[in-house]
């Protein structure tokens, strides 16, 4: 369906159920994902804009009034009667189409996290685990009956148990925690992450911020392709919603391929990587051009 063999970017418009099985085999030294997290609710965002505004609803610095306008709402369901089946049927496409060195980025949350290892385990084997990366953040709401939940996990398998492609120079070193029990040169170049990533949510102003409900920061894709891919190298991510992992595949210089099957996050994605290299198409591989409403 997708001839690979070129350099173009791909976008596909469709369900990668119908999509992933079309890919040939070992296409891909890096696949990053971030399926629903079954929440069992739709997953709805409506960005705000304000404008000045003498009569509006909000004030701002200096006593300034603004007047709020909601923008378009991104959302989609998160329900599943049979996740792990859902999950499990495209998780084995990504182990056949990963490279013999590759390796899988399985993006989650606490609720469905230790079923989805115990299934990545069946499917990859044991041997084949790499990492439970912890992503921590603040912001959100907060619960007065139990410890607020502020981290998801970052599930990493490689195809081979034994030979796999990590470049931990190509990462960038982050502060100590504690500079003052190093010594000024390691304070001054830093360290490397550990499994822990302490990185702040999309900021509300963030010139990144698309409005879509799920949108991840461009900082945990930019250390995942920075230390799993290297430059020319393709990244295939199948649940692409806001297109993260194209946006930062542009900037480290890599290609991607992207699939999602809902109309929103196509519009932003061509709001967010027009390119006269990106090729839009549908599940059966014709060409499409959708516009800002969404339609094709």
């Amino acid at each position: 369906m997708l001839d690979l063999a070129d350099q173009l970017d791909w976008v596909v418009y469709g369900d990668n159920a119908d999509v992933l099985p079309k890919l040939p085999d070992a296409s891909f030294p890096l696949i990053y994902i971030d399926p629903p997290f079954n929440t069992g609710r739709a997953q709805r965002r409506t960005p705000i804009s304000v404008v000045r505004d003498e009569t509006g609803d909000r004030t701002g610095f200096g006593g300034n009034r603004y007047a709020s306008q909601p923008q378009r709402a991104s959302s989609f369901a998160d329900s599943f009667d049979d996740y792990m089946n859902f999950v499990g049927e495209r998780v084995a496409h990504a182990h056949r189409l990963l490279t013999p060195q590759g390796t899988m980025y399985f993006h989650i949350d606490y609720r469905e996290a230790h079923y989805c290892k115990v299934l990545l385990d069946g499917i990859f084997g044991r041997d084949c685990f790499l990492n439970e990366i912890i992503w921590a953040y603040d912001y959100g709401g907060r619960s007065k009956r139990r410890w607020a939940a502020k981290h998801d996990t970052i599930l990493v398998y490689t195809r081979d148990p034994h030979n796999w492609y990590f470049d931990q120079d190509a990462v960038e070193r982050i502060p100590y925690m504690a500079p003052g029990l190093v010594t000024p040169e390691k304070a001054a170049r830093g360290k490397l992450p550990t499994d822990v990533w302490w990185h702040t949510i999309v900021p509300t102003r963030s010139a990144e911020r698309t409005g879509y409900a799920t949108q991840k920061p461009e900082g945990i894709l930019r250390r995942v392709l920075c230390a799993s891919s290297r430059p020319g190298d393709r990244v295939l991510d199948f649940f692409a919603g806001s297109g993260t992992t194209g946006a930062v595949a542009q900037q480290l210089d890599r290609r991607f391929v992207l699939i999602d099957n809902n109309s929103e996050a196509i519009r932003v994605m061509q709001q967010r990587l027009a390119a006269a290299d990106t090729r839009w198409v549908d599940s059966r591989g014709r060409l499409c051009v959708h516009r800002a409403d969404g339609g094709a």
